[in-house]
């Protein structure tokens, strides 16, 4: 009788393992950023402050069992840096903007300092700490775009103002011939 309850038991943890597992392996397949994080020190209220914080930014944050973390990632762009699962992690994961992510996670270790952001992933790329600070200093991807539509608005703008004056030297040209002709 005793066995059986624990065969059953060990059941159950084994289906629990692999909702999560299915569950991780789908937000590693969709992430354009994940920053791992060394959350030791920090309390339940730090946690949840730091996850409403992200979860405004449409950023989820959760504490991983490296193990799990490591099956789930297998063949998803989380895979290059399976070696960075390593001790007690938290791990941000961002589905839009990678720079948003950084600069989440970076605003509120720089609040707390029990937070430590040890590496990640950005759009399939391992990156240390220094270079998701480096990130978090971009500006965001929507000022980005801005910037760059603005860069190709610019020359665009000279060359339709090149044609318009063009097109206005014509017409003075062929209304002083006119006048001249008709003269």
């Amino acid at each position: 009788m005793i066995s059986h309850r624990w065969e059953r038991g060990s059941k159950l943890k084994k289906e629990k393992k692999e909702t999560i597992i299915s569950k991780s392996r789908e937000d590693f397949e969709r992430a354009k950023a994940v920053i791992f994080t060394d959350y030791r020190g920090m309390t339940v209220a730090e946690l949840s402050e730091l996850r409403k914080l992200l979860r405004e930014g449409d950023i989820k944050y959760r504490v991983v069992k490296n193990t799990l973390a490591r099956i789930a990632s297998q063949d998803t762009p989380l895979s290059v840096g399976k070696e960075l699962l390593k001790g007690p992690i938290g791990v941000a994961i961002s589905y839009d903007d990678p720079v948003a992510a950084a600069k989440k996670v970076l605003d509120y270790a720089k609040r707390n300092e029990k937070l430590k952001i040890s590496s990640g992933i950005i759009e399939g790329r391992v990156c240390g700490s220094d270079d998701i600070r480096a990130i978090a200093e971009l500006p965001s991807r929507k000022v980005l775009l801005s910037m760059a539509a603005w860069i190709f608005r610019a020359p665009l703008g000279k060359l339709a103002a090149t044609f318009v004056a063009t097109i206005s030297s014509l017409i003075y040209a062929m209304n002083a011939m006119k006048e001249k002709h008709e003269g």
